[in-house]
């Protein structure tokens, strides 16, 4: 039987929300094991004079709990 948990983290990107969810990712995984999957509970954007200037995304991120 395995036990997994589900932590929810924000990520932003220049580029896009592809790169924000990339990108949360890959930092997550650098100090949580055993990531299973993520699901993008939410995405939004930074504007600055009235140009979009970051896309961002809130991830739930499941791992299993060893």
């Amino acid at each position: 039987m395995s036990v997994l948990k589900v932590i929810e983290i924000l990520s932003e990107s220049p580029k896009s929300w592809e790169d924000a969810t990339n990108t949360g990712i890959e930092k997550a995984s650098k100090s949580i094991k055993g990531i299973s999957s993520a699901w993008v509970k939410d995405q939004s954007v930074k504007v600055t004079d009235g140009a979009v200037t970051s896309y961002r995304v809130t991830l739930k991120v499941t791992f299993e709990v060893k």
